[in-house]
Parts: structure tokens; C-alpha cells; sequence
């Protein structure tokens, strides 16, 4: 123990922590598509979206230019308490697997929130107070998101207003205990407060849910009520903005060590996790130079990049948002119940999606819940955290990428988000641990019904 060179946990200083968010749009070589106007079909304005998110939240999601957007004092003051998070050395993992592998994850779970949602809710809390709003409504599916917003609305003074996934609200009522404790108003999505919801309600009586159902209900909401914006969690540029403080944090730790990784693991359900991770290091790749492998993991439930199309789709199941190019299985398409409420979305981030498909993430993989849970389950008993389910599918494929090295002796650096607690998750962790956790896996029918949904656009 005493020979190791490189500590458990790698802490940056205030004085070395990242002041600006990077916007790695502005490097991308491939022309954005833009968003689409759900009436007209025609590219998006400010104006088009000013009326349904906060005014500076709009400039950043449509801001390709800028690399690197200043972080604002009243945001940095919050992130203090917080940040920066651990990169932590994976020893006891490594020795547990045999592996010249050097493992490292980035540890977002040890704020109250329990996960990397509150480096974007801060954010959009702090706009939204800016702007002089009154309140914000959202969707939350595992209830991380609807935690972290709920928290920083809290911290800024205002009304914030949940709609959450109704399959998750009941698998998990301790996140929507944590949201109303913060001052959160929650609502099972869909549900009879919205025309979205009664329509999807009376089409489908007995649904769970799905972050598109619960994103059209938020959007209604707020576009509905005076003085209220609707703020995302996930998919939107801006999100993956807020949250490359995860990389940029990452990259300067490793460089303190002189470790540059061979592969980047994250798990994706909207992108907003791996894209922050990898955002400083897809800036490399992006420029030519040597870079990371990128590997994306997402449930076999919700395969929208390994088994979805790469075509303009609503962001929403009410279909009211605008479009977006994105890898996606059909706004109308509804996953199965599986535990990783945060990966339950029918798309992906539009800057992941173009990434993907123009090769720039090397790798997608689809992976089951019960893999998933045995690779969490090794991982809290070996590191001595339990991670979310969410973040349990990086934590499958670093694995996996672990036991290769093994195999072939290669001696990888291996760099994987854990983006949550499992803490909220008991339930999930009890049905693996009995035996009665099952895989759902869409069949090619059930998917073909989601694309037929899809609308006619270039």
C-alpha cells in the first residue's frame, strides 16, 4: 500500500478547479442540425424558444462559437460547497480483478442530491432567478434530476414543480420525499393536471411512464403558467455545457499524475453524464490529436443508439417540443419498467448522437439490468460505494474492459463516471439480491412501432 505513487482519491484545489465551462460544440467540424419548430418544421430562433426556457439558457443551446463559457460567481460560490469531486483510484478493484488495468471513476454521488444532475440545476436555478422568474417546472425519472433542481431551487427561493415518471415515483417514494422536503411540488407523470397527460392516460391507462411523457406534461405546465420556464436534465447543449465540469475536473487530476486514459466509459440515457465526462478529451480527438477510446452504455430496455435510427424526432412523447436529430427509438416508443429510471428516454443528446454517428464515440454498448446490477453489487462490496443503476452500466462495461486486460496483459488506464448513489435504489438491490430481477428487451416489433412514429423530415 505504501508504494503506491498515486493516492486513493485525487483532489484538485480551489485555485486548480475549472472556471469555464467547455462547449464542445464549438469543435465539432460537422454542421449542427438545428433544432426544428414542431409546427413549421422550420430551424428554431431565440425567439421561438425564449417563451419556453430562460432567456441565457437559450444563448448557450444555441452557442456553437464559444469553447469556453465563464462560469458565474453566484454558480461558482454553489459549486464550492460541492466541488471539486473526487477522482478516485480503483485499487482495491483492480487487486479484487486480477488486472493490470489502472481503473479510475470521477465520483459524482457525495452531494446531497446524490448525483452530477445538481452541476446543471444550479445553473438553470441561478438563470431563472436572474431573469426574474417565479418558478420552473420539469421531468425526473429515477428522481435524481428532480432532486438536484429541487435543492437549487430552494437555495435561489423558488417554485419548482416535478413531473415524475409514475413507474418511478412508485419504485421510488424517498426521491419524491427528498424533492417535496426541499419545497418541490411532485406529480406522477402522466397524470390527469395536463391535457398531454389525459390524452396519453386515456390512450394507455395502465402506463408507468416515460421521461418523454413526463417532458410533455413540464413543457405545458410551464408554458401555461405566468412568470414559469421549463428546465431540462439531460439532452440539451446546454446541459452537456454545465456538466463538462466533470471532465475538465478529471483531466486535470489525471494530469497531475502524468495518466492520460486509453477509455472512457459513461453510462447514456439522455447523454448528459458521459458527454460531460468526455467533453476535454473529444476536444483532442475532435483536433487530430491522440485521444481516448469512447465507450457508450445504455440499457437493453431503451437501445436508441445501438438499435434506434439517426433521424429528426420530437423530444416528447406529447409531441410539442421541437425536433431534434438525435439516435431515437420514437417519441411514442415506452420502455419497460427497468430500474435505471434515468436512462428510460427514447433518444439521445444531439451532440452524442452526431458524435456517434460520425464515428467520434468509437462504441456503443447495450447491456441488461441483471449484468448490470451483479457488476454494481461486486462494486459496492469491493469500493465500498453503492452506485446507481444508472451509473452500474459504465461500471458493467469498465469491468469488462478490465477482464480484457487481463486476458491480453495490456496495461490500460481505464476512466469510467459513476454518476449517482444508489442510496434511493434499495428496492432494485433487493430484487437482484432474491433473484427475481429480469432483463426487458424490446423485441424488433415492438421497435418498429416506434419508428413508424417518426416524423417525415429530412
Amino acid at each position: 500500500m505504501s508504494n503506491r505513487k498515486i493516492p486513493y482519491k485525487i483532489h484538485l484545489s480551489e485555485e486548480e478547479t475549472p472556471k469555464a465551462w467547455f462547449n464542445v460544440r464549438a469543435d465539432m467540424k460537422t454542421g449542427h442540425r438545428p433544432m426544428l419548430h414542431p409546427a413549421t418544421l422550420r430551424p428554431v430562433a431565440a425567439e421561438d424558444l425564449n417563451p419556453v426556457f430562460c432567456r441565457e439558457l437559450v444563448r448557450q443551446e444555441l452557442n456553437d462559437q464559444d469553447r469556453f463559457i465563464e462560469i458565474p460567481p453566484e454558480v461558482w460560490d454553489f459549486y464550492k460547497m460541492y466541488r471539486p469531486s473526487p477522482l478516485v483510484r480503483a485499487y482495491c478493484l483492480e487487486e479484487a480483478l486480477g488486472t493490470p488495468a489502472r481503473i479510475y471513476y470521477k465520483y459524482e454521488g457525495g452531494n446531497t442530491s446524490g448525483s452530477h444532475k445538481l452541476n446543471s440545476a444550479i445553473a438553470q436555478a441561478y438563470y431563472a432567478k436572474k431573469q426574474g422568474l417565479i418558478g420552473v417546472t420539469t421531468e425526473t425519472g429515477a428522481g435524481q434530476w428532480g432532486t438536484a433542481l429541487s435543492m437549487a431551487c430552494g437555495y435561489f427561493g423558488l417554485e419548482c414543480r416535478v413531473y415524475m415518471v409514475k413507474i418511478s415515483e412508485q419504485q421510488k417514494p424517498y426521491r419524491k420525499g427528498v424533492m417535496e422536503t426541499y419545497g418541490a411540488k411532485v406529480t406522477p407523470s402522466p397524470s390527469d393536471t395536463t391535457n398531454i397527460g389525459r390524452k396519453i392516460l386515456a390512450e394507455n391507462p395502465e402506463t408507468g411512464g416515460s421521461l418523454g411523457c413526463a417532458i410533455s406534461e413540464a413543457v405545458e405546465a410551464a408554458v401555461t403558467t405566468e412568470g414559469f420556464r421549463y428546465v431540462l436534465g439531460s439532452v440539451l447543449n446546454q446541459v452537456l455545457l454545465h456538466q463538462s465540469i466533470i471532465g475538465l475536473e478529471a483531466r486535470a487530476a489525471l494530469e497531475k499524475y502524468g495518466e492520460y486514459p486509453d477509455v472512457v466509459i459513461g453510462c447514456a440515457g439522455g447523454g448528459s453524464n458521459l458527454g460531460g465526462l468526455m467533453a476535454p478529451y473529444m476536444a483532442d480527438r475532435l483536433a487530430g490529436k491522440k485521444a481516448p477510446r469512447f465507450i457508450a452504455v445504455e440499457p437493453a430496455s431503451c437501445p436508441s443508439l445501438t438499435r434506434g435510427r439517426f433521424a429528426y424526432d420530437f423530444c416528447d412523447t406529447g409531441m410539442v417540443t421541437p425536433l431534434a436529430k438525435m439516435y431515437t427509438l420514437g417519441a411514442g416508443f415506452m420502455p419497460a419498467p427497468n430500474h435505471a429510471g434515468g436512462l428510460r428516454y427514447h433518444g439521445m443528446s444531439p451532440i452524442i448522437s452526431q458524435l456517434y454517428h460520425d464515428g467520434h464515440i468509437d462504441e456503443a454498448r447495450a447491456v441488461g439490468q441483471v449484468r448490470v446490477f451483479e457488476a454494481a453489487a461486486m462494486f459496492a462490496r469491493i469500493e465500498g460505494i453503492l452506485p446507481a443503476p444508472e451509473s452500474g452500466h459504465a461500471i458493467r462495461v469498465a469491468l469488462d474492459e478490465a477482464l480484457k486486460c487481463k486476458e491480453t496483459g495490456e496495461k490500460k488506464t481505464i476512466l469510467f463516471g459513476l454518476s449517482g448513489t444508489g442510496s434511493y435504489d434499495l428496492a432494485a438491490y433487493m430484487q437482484y439480491n432474491e433473484g427475481s430481477l429480469e432483463d426487458h428487451i424490446p423485441t424488433d416489433e415492438d421497435l418498429e412501432k416506434g419508428f413508424a412514429g417518426l416524423p417525415k423530415v429530412d
